[in-house]
Order: C-alpha cells, then sequence, then structure tokens
C-alpha cells in the first residue's frame, strides 16, 4: 500500500513509519513541516505546513491507499485533507483521544459512551462525525495516556525527575484515582492492525494498555522501572482545591477516575498490547530518559516545594 503519514516525525508517528516500513510492502510518505529528520527508507517527504491550504494542496497530484492524521486536533486541521482524498483513498485512519468522553460515575469508558460538548478535545469527535457524514472509510483511534521513548509530554518523566533525585512524590486527592497508559509501539501497532480489516471501517476504537492503575500504583511502577525499591517512595497526597497554581502543572494528569475499555480492539482487530506497564515504563526509563541525560537536568520544583510546605 501507499500510504501517507501525517507528521512522521515526531512520537507516535515515528513508530507508525518504523512499523509500517519494517513490513516491507508497504511505501510510506510523509507530509510535515521538516523540522525534524525523515526516517531512512520512505519513499518520500513533502514539506508543508498543515493549516495552510495552498500547501497543503501540494498533496493533490498524490495517490495514496490510506491516510493517517495523526495530529488533526480541530476539525478545521482535517476538513481540508479530507476534501482532498475522499473519494480516491480507501482508508482514513484518525487519532482521537478518549478525552473525548463524558465524565461517567460508570468505568471504563466504551466505545458508545457520550462525549463531553465541553471537552477540550471537541475538535476531535467534531472530526469524527464529519467522517461520518461524507462516507469516507475511516477508523477512529482513541487513545487513553499515551507513554514511552520520545513522550514530548511530561508523564512517566514526570515521575521519574522526582524518583532519581529522592524526592518526594506529590499527588493529588488519596492517591486511589484510576488510570490508564498504553505504550506507544503498541498504539502504532494498533493502528496498522486496521489496515486492510473490513470490521474496522467505520469504527471507533480505545487504545491502550490492558490493567488499570492508581496514581500511587503508577508512582510505584516508575520506581520499580528506575531501579528503586517502590517501598522507599514518599508519597505526599494534598488536596489541589487548596492550591492556586495558576498556569503552572502540579501533576501531569486529570484529576479523576479515567480510564477505558479495549476488548473492542482487541475482538476486531486481532490486536494485544506488547507491553506492561512495567516493562514500558523499563523502555522509557533506559532507551529514552538516561540516554538524553534527563536524570542529571535541572528540573523546577517550585510547585512541588509550594505543596511539600503546604502539607509540612
Amino acid at each position: 500500500m501507499r500510504i501517507l503519514i501525517m507528521g512522521g516525525t515526531r512520537f507516535i508517528g515515528v513508530y507508525l513509519t518504523r512499523l509500517l516500513m519494517a513490513q516491507e510492502e508497504h511505501d510510506v510518505v510523509l507530509f510535515n513541516r521538516g523540522n525534524r529528520p525523515a526516517p531512512v527508507g520512505i519513499e518520500k517527504q513533502i514539506q508543508g505546513d498543515r493549516t495552510d491550504l495552498a500547501q497543503l494542496k501540494e498533496l493533490a497530484g498524490e495517490e495514496f491507499d490510506a491516510i493517517f492524521d495523526n495530529n488533526g486536533r480541530e476539525l478545521s486541521d482535517t476538513q481540508p485533507l479530507v476534501d482532498l482524498f475522499k473519494d480516491r483513498v480507501k482508508h482514513f485512519i484518525y487519532v482521537s483521544s478518549a478525552g473525548v468522553y463524558l465524565k461517567s460515575d460508570q468505568m471504563p469508558h466504551r466505545e458508545i459512551d457520550p462525549v463531553d460538548p465541553q471537552s477540550r478535545h471537541k475538535g476531535k469527535f467534531e472530526t469524527e462525525t464529519y467522517l461520518f457524514e461524507q462516507g469516507i472509510p475511516f477508523t477512529s483511534i482513541r487513545p487513553v495516556y499515551i507513554y514511552g521513548p520520545q513522550n514530548y509530554n511530561d508523564l512517566e518523566a514526570w515521575f521519574f525527575d522526582r524518583i532519581v533525585r529522592d524526592r518526594p512524590i506529590p499527588i493529588p486527592g488519596n492517591g486511589m484515582h484510576l488510570t490508564q497508559l498504553g505504550h506507544v509501539k503498541d498504539l502504532a501497532a494498533a493502528m496498522i492492525s486496521v489496515l486492510g480489516n473490513p470490521r474496522a471501517v467505520g469504527q471507533i476504537y480505545n487504545i491502550s494498555g490492558d490493567r488499570y492503575v492508581t496514581f500511587d500504583g503508577l508512582a510505584r511502577a516508575c520506581a520499580v522501572a528506575a531501579g528503586k525499591a517502590p517501598e522507599s517512595l514518599k508519597i505526599v497526597h494534598y488536596d489541589p482545591k487548596q492550591f492556586d497554581f495558576g498556569k503552572r502543572k502540579a501533576f501531569p494528569m486529570r484529576v479523576q477516575h479515567f480510564f477505558a475499555d479495549i476488548h473492542k480492539a482487541q475482538k476486531d482487530l486481532y490486536w494485544q498490547p506488547e507491553y506492561d506497564l512495567v516493562s514500558g515504563l523499563k523502555d522509557s526509563f533506559q532507551t529514552d530518559y538516561l540516554a538524553a541525560g534527563r536524570d542529571t537536568a535541572e528540573v523546577d520544583f517550585s510547585v512541588d516545594d509550594e505543596i511539600l510546605q503546604a502539607e509540612s
């Protein structure tokens, strides 16, 4: 198949490109701004800004069997791309987010659950709705929290920063909120598994790890991944409502239960996560966190100190 990836040189796209090229049956084309080196072996890289219609139309003369839209956040990002290819592409795979779900007393989130019209991810489900309406053969992927090497969001690294420096871990609430993480390689593998699968057309799939974990449990799993005894951690719980952090981020995850059912993807896509949480975190710690020298980098712990001082 000839495949277009929107992005392809940052996090999800890197893994997706690698796995597609490893199958040796695909020609991969990337469309991005050219800020990072393209992987060796792809067919070509087309440089452009997807928000600039004139630059996006550089793709007009190209033909693709499938398109992976990894970085469309708003409908306005994806609509021009769909308009360009809706009658010419066999499969359009869109990366949405489990963040679209309406907060609920009943968990885990399932693909049929209501979405939150006020969600900061509302552009994602607006795009999904548009894809339905256009009749394009699409599949939407809803990850929960994504982690792994090259993660540009401070998620696992937030915990590692404190663990390697033997600092207390300030966790909001009582530490018992349940959440879910999925390794980026597992996400990319799930995305590839929809190709050529007629059951996946017109469907939405939650993708993440197959276990849920508490905030405290995540801290302990990160400790194990970093080679520390989990019982040695000093976890400090606090009430986030007692603080005004402004735009500063005190914790890398939403303070609520947040996890999704992945059984539909496992059944339809014949997909299973490769990584359990600890092995995935070890991969991230050893091949990315330490390799980047982040364990010795300067880190701003001023928000932590404000919390710890108030709780002491």
